[in-house]
Formats: C-alpha cells, structure tokens, sequence
C-alpha cells in the first residue's frame, strides 16, 4: 500500500512539473528558436521594463568592458555596473585598440584573448540581465577588422581604385569571417559619403566621387560581409556610413555643414546608400552634419519617409558617436538632452552610439509623454531582429580556439596582397621607366613612407607587430636579391621641418641608378594626440612635436601641398640626374604638379595595407602589371575645388592661372601594356520602365604584356528638363587580357541608368538622343556614338 501511494506521489509530482514546464516554455517564447522570429520579438518585448527598452537602444564603449591579467580575461566591473544600472544590450569597439583607447599590444586582446572577452562579456550579461538577452557587439571593419592581430587590407579609397567589386566582396567576407570569429556581430563600413572635396580628412574612407563606383563598392562589402546566412558563425551585419552627404563639408570641415539640393541630394548622394540597401544591409549610421537646415540624426523625412517607407528598409539606424547629445551642443535645435532624445528616436533613429543621448533623457522623454509606446517598442523590436535573426539566444559564444587559429591566416595575407596590387594606380611612366630593369646593380630607396609601417596603413587601424607588415623598403629587398644592392635614407619627414636627412638622401641617389622616393602624407596616431569624445583628433597647429599624421579623422587641410620639406627632398633628388620613381602613401589627393612636370615615374598607392610593400614591390619590378584606376579626381590648384568630374553642365572654363581641369582626372591610370578599343554596336529596345539598351564592343591588348583594363561606359543626356551632368559613369568592367588576346565586351543599360529626377522630383525617363562614351577614363574617349530613346 504504501508502495503504491509512492507511485501515485510520483506520479503526480511528474505531473505537475510537466505543467509547470509547460507554462513555463510559454512563458518564455521568445527562447524558442522554432516560433517566428516577429512572435518571439512580440513576446520579449511584452515582458520587458521601461528600463531594460531603453537600455536594448544605448551602445556603450566597449573597450573598458573586460579586464586583462595575462592570459585571463574576464567581464569588467564597469560592464557589470552597466548591466546592473543600464540594462545596456549593445557594445561598441569593444576589440578596438588605439591610442584613443588606449589600449597597445599589451594591455589589447590577441584574437584569442578577444574570442575569450567576448564570450565572458555574453557570459554575464546573459546570466545577470533578468531576462537573458545576449549582447550584440560591433566593431570597425571598414579595411580590417580594428583589432589586434587582424589583416589589415587597402583603405577604402584603395579598394575603389581596384574598379573590381568581386574582389572586394571576397575581401569583405575575410574581414568578416576575422570579426565574428572573435565575437563581433556587426561591422562598421562600407562609408558611402562621396568625397568630392579633397581637403576634407576622411577621404581615405570613402570610395571616391562617384555614385555608381560608390553603389558597386558598397554592395560588394554588404553583401561579403552578411553572406547568405547570420547565423553562420562567419558573418556580420553591415552598417551604412555616414547617412548622408557627410563628405562633402564647407571648407573641409570635418562634420561640418554642407550645401546639398534636394535633386542633387537624391541624383548622387543617396544611390550607393540606396543600392546598398536594396542588396540587404542590416544597419544604416546618421551623419553628423546637417541638409538644409535638419541635422541628419533627427530628420524624420530620411530615416523614415526614405529609409523605410520608399527603400523598404527593415535594419536598425544607429547614431553617429555622439550625434544625438549633438543636437543640443552642436546644432542646437533642441534645448535640453530630453528634447534631443525625443527628437531623434521620434524622427526613426533607433539605437544611440554613446549611451547617453538615450539613457536617462530617453526615459525621461517617455514619462513626460514625449515619445510613444509604440514609437520606443518600435526602435526596441529592430535591435531585436538582429539579435533573433543572427541566433544569438542559441548560440552567443565563439570558438576560441578557431579565432586564434584563423585570423590573420595565410590566404587572407595573400588576399591583402592580391587587393593591394590591384589597387595601384600608374600616373607617370616617361620613357617606360617602370618596370624597373633586372640589370640594375645598385637602387636607393628614399623618403619618410618608404620604411614606416604606421604611415602605411591608414585611419581605423590597431596597433601592429612589425613583422607582420612590410614597408616598400622590405618589399624592395625581398624583389632584389644578391645581385641588386638596396640602400635607404629617410630624407625628412612628413611634417616635421625641424630636422632632416636630405643631404644623405642626396648623396645616395646621385651613387645610385635609380631612386625610388616614397612620400605622401599619414593618417597613423600616436599616444601624444589629443582627441574628441567622438574620436576625431584635435589638432593643434601650435605643437612642439609635430607628428606625421596630415589626414585621417579630424585633420582638415587647407592646402593639397606635400607637407614638411617633402617637395624639397623630391626636387634635389630629381636635380641629380638620377631617375626617379615617386611613389605616393597618403589618404587623400595631393598636389603633384611639379612632380607631374619633373619625376620619371608616379605610382599612387593610397593606404595599401599590410602587404603594401609587397604589392609595390611586384608593381616596380614587373611582376604585376597596374591596372588600378583613380576614384577620385586630382586637382591643380586647391582653387579649382570642387573639380570632379561629373559636374553640372555648362562645363568648367579656364582660370587667370589654371585651366579648369583636373592634372589627373577620374577613371585614370596607365598600364605597362596598351588596348584598343573597336566594333562598338548600340541596339535599344523597348520603352520606359522595359527599356534595355545593349552594348556591344571589342577589346584587345595591342602591347607585349599580359594586363587588366578598366572599360568605362559613360552617358550624356543631351537635352533633359533639368540640368544635368557633363557625364555620368554608368558601367564598368576590369578584364584581363594575354598579350594579343581580344575579348568581346558587353552591358546592358536599362531605365534607371538614364532616368534623371525632374523638377515635379520624380524619377523619370524622358525620351530624347543620348551620347554613350567607352574609354580609359572620364576625359579618355575611344569609343562614342548616339543613341535615341523614343
């Protein structure tokens, strides 16, 4: 009997946990991974506080957040605190390592360590929030992920110059796979601001001056960093930079204001957004600036009458750091932090980079009735998405091991090599100078950005071990062998006047057969700049130690001039009969006028990355043949500015002093093989929105090496409703072509390459004759015909 009443205990025992367990898996729906991700967003959010809403939408600083004993690394008192005080469900540059951050080869993180740190940091706030919410982490990976130990690949502007978005979307899926490995989710890039003012200090984070190239661009990183699958282990979420017309800034002011129409607003500054959209970006960040008078991180008619409602748009929009607290103290449209708050969660910005445009002034918005339920439900439900839709309630940890194996591998390496050389662009190449001859016993190698492996590298970039990047001097070596003796003097400095080797300098080139100088500017930090609480630098024109740095964020110029006593150093090395090949480092374009008039050979690397040495190296040496084309234009004279290349008609007339066109214009680059061009047929048919026009033509390279071309197709409308540009690149195409060898070329235009926004300001096609140019560049004609549409 009472065996029998122990079976029945038992049984009713087993019969109330399978209740109990029962309510309480309804009760926690949103953790089922079978139920669809909108119900578990739903049912999350109906048991969620006020609190823990707003503390979902603030992304705090991440670099504090773990601490570091040797090779133990765990969740830091201050991110225990925010979790505990802020609910916090987001974290940014937690991996960075900068002088900005503080944090250098020792007290940063290995990938290994970094892979530990992240999953400590998910670790606690999944146990310690009441409600299990993993974190989601970004980092910076606009050429790189910005971390200690990660390749690093070619600044954006060198990665435009390749005019080859399937390498770069093959890029893209390395710096992801590096990031995620270590426990980022979101990756920070592609910035898709036009730079078509030169001065301004971020132009080596953009792909240049043209929407298409821009569109092209920024389509291949999104869709190589977010693949076809989140919840892969290898990929992230892309976030747009910066929305929008950020690159264009009065002056060159870094943040400043800019002067954009509404057409021209929609004609060239929001396609590469809109195309990046459109191939599936997850997270768009608002600009800093203002247009026409609306600061971009409360205007309601980008962020939800464009973004959401004409773009479909289903990611979340996160603020640039600080922009929402900008309200108040830069653009001072709204009074107090509330106010800024209310401004720019109600306009659609859902999530705050800083933690404290949101926080407290989110909140006390709420309670003064100033923002909504279902306006903050709404931001909540989007930051959600990611985290449901990249399976991270399942799996919020990474491999540590497979991080320390696989980042910075051996292909990736070769990978930055490969886009490196691709990046490269010929300027100059008097009397076939390059590439250099196998007969040469003795070269010199020369300048400030010949042997500095900072200066090489570019903005957004963490700390290095020496040997893990190679200057041109090593890529030099490595090519020469016993049989060329490579000598090198540093000659100056990039800025710094007060000291200088020139007279050594001078001295080597004159005993040397050839000099390869290697100049340009820096965008590297150092621990004594100061900076900005958003990260800019703050220059000071009156300090003692002047470092090399003349660009990167923060670091306007007023003048396009090499700096320092660089142009000295060029010109006396020049003035000793030696033949010179000048190779430019640097962010931005420079003035090359008397370089143009003067020095045998330029090659333009921009910011080439770790393997930049190499990729050189290959180039000079003949073991590759540059193909990069410029993205940007380069001026004469800082007067000319603007002088891109698809202005509006009438085109530009001469000055007293300088024509008005650029000394190097966009689209251009040499190559140490010729092409020509021929057979061009048009054939159009159908009408309006079915309109294809097909484009046929032959290429051939006519030279005696192997080589790419970059084929560009421009257009011309001849006579529109409103005035429109001189010409406007639609379709490109870098092929590789043998020696000899001819291929068939196609494209096909469609409706949208020829429509044009009209003064009602809708996109139309208006029937009428067109010109259609291919050639080289934008001012390289070799093919050229009309066409009409009816």
């Amino acid at each position: 009997m009472k065996q029998g009443f122990q079976i029945v205990m038992i049984t009713t025992v087993l019969m109330v946990a399978c209740c109990q367990s029962g309510i309480a898996q309804k009760k926690t729906g949103y953790k089922d991974p079978a139920a669809p991700v909108t119900s578990r967003i739903n049912d999350l959010l109906s048991r969620m506080t006020l609190e823990e809403k707003v503390g979902q939408l603030s992304v705090l600083l991440g670099w504090d957040m773990y601490s570091k004993t040797g090779n133990a690394v765990k969740a830091s008192e201050e991110f225990k605190k925010a979790i505990a005080e802020q609910h916090t469900g987001m974290l940014w540059a937690t991996l960075r390592a900068d002088p900005w951050t503080k944090k250098t080869l020792l007290t940063g993180l290995t990938p290994e360590l970094a892979a530990k740190a992240t999953n400590a940091i998910q670790k606690y706030a999944i146990e310690n929030s009441r409600l299990n919410i993993p974190m989601l982490l970004a980092e910076e990976c606009a050429h790189g992920h910005m971390a200690i130990g990660t390749t690093v690949f070619p600044t954006s502007i060198g990665q435009s110059s390749t005019w080859n978005p399937d390498l770069i979307r093959e890029m893209a899926a390395a710096i992801a796979m590096e990031a995620r490995l270590q426990g980022a989710h979101i990756g920070y890039g592609p910035v898709l601001d036009l730079a078509r003012e030169p001065r301004w200090s971020r132009v080596e984070e953009t792909y240049g001056e043209d929407p298409v190239l821009n569109s092209r661009m920024g389509e291949a990183m999104v869709r190589g960093f977010q693949g076809n699958n989140l919840k892969s282990g290898f990929n992230i979420a892309s976030t747009l930079k910066h929305f929008t017309a950020y690159g264009v800034p009065e002056g060159g002011h870094n943040g400043g204001s800019v002067a954009v129409g509404t057409r021209e607003l929609f004609q060239s500054y929001l396609p590469p957004f809109k195309a990046a959209v459109k191939a599936g970006a997850l997270s768009v960040m608002t600009a800093y600036n203002s247009i026409d008078g609306i600061p971009c991180s409360a205007n309601h008619f980008l962020l939800t009458d464009l973004l959401r409602k004409q773009w479909d748009f289903n990611g979340f929009v996160v603020s640039d750091l600080g922009s929402i607290s900008g309200l108040v103290s830069n653009h001072q449209v709204a009074s107090n932090a509330t106010e800024g708050a209310s401004m720019a969660i109600n306009a659609g910005l859902d999530a705050d980079l800083s933690g404290y445009g949101y926080g407290p002034a989110l909140l006390d918005a709420f309670k003064k009735g100033l923002v909504s339920t279902s306006v903050l439900d709404t931001a909540v439900a989007r930051v959600l998405r990611i985290k449901f839709e990249m399976g991270l309630f399942e799996n919020p940890y990474v491999d540590v091991k497979k991080a320390a194996k696989t980042v910075r591998n051996d292909a990736h390496v070769a990978l930055a090599r490969k886009v490196a050389s691709a990046s490269l662009v010929l300027l100059k190449n008097k009397n076939n100078v390059l590439p250099l001859s196998r007969q040469l016993k003795k070269i010199a190698v020369i300048g400030p950005n010949a042997d500095n492996i900072y200066n090489q590298l570019g903005d957004y970039t963490a700390p290095q071990d020496e040997n893990a990047v190679v200057t041109v001097l090593e890529g030099i070596k490595a090519h020469a062998g016993k049989e060329l003796e490579v000598q090198f003097a540093k000659g100056c400095a990039i800025r710094d006047t007060t000291s200088s080797g020139i007279a050594e300098a001078v001295a080597l080139a004159k005993n040397s057969e050839v000099a390869v100088v290697v100049l340009g500017g820096s965008s590297a930090r150092d621990f004594k700049t100061e900076y900005l609480n958003t990260g800019a630098a703050q220059v000071k024109a009156t300090d003692a130690a002047v470092s090399d740095m003349e660009s990167g964020e923060g670091y306007d110029r007023a003048t396009l001039d090499l700096m320092g006593r660089q142009l000295e150093l060029l010109q006396k090395i020049v003035n000793t009969g030696t033949p010179v090949v000048l190779v430019l480092i640097k962010g931005r374009p420079l003035n090359l006028n008397w370089a143009a008039d003067h020095v045998d050979a330029i090659v333009d690397a921009w910011y080439p990355g770790q393997e930049g040495g190499n990729a050189i190296a290959d180039v000079l040496f003949g073991k590759s043949n540059p193909a990069g084309r410029l993205p940007i234009s380069i001026p004469k004279s800082v007067g000319q500015l603007p002088v891109y290349y698809n202005l509006k008609k009438p085109t530009n007339h001469s000055y007293v002093e300088v024509d008005g066109k650029p000394l190097y214009p966009f689209g251009y680059g040499l190559s140490y093989t010729s092409f020509e061009y021929s057979n061009l047929n048009i054939a159009v048919s159908g009408a309006q929105d079915n309109l294809v026009v097909k484009v046929k033509l032959e290429v051939k390279n006519t030279g005696k090496r192997d080589g790419d071309e970059v084929v560009q197709l421009y257009i011309v409308d001849k006579v529109s409703s409103v005035v429109t540009p001189v010409k406007q690149l639609k379709k490109f195409k870098r092929l590789s072509l043998k020696s000899g060898e001819q291929q068939v070329l196609e494209f096909e235009l469609n409706a949208d390459d020829l429509k044009l926004f009209n003064q009602q300001m809708n996109w139309v096609l208006e029937p009428g004759d067109f010109t259609l140019i291919l050639g080289g560049s934008s001012d390289d004609v070799r093919l050229q015909r009309d066409f009409n549409v009816q």
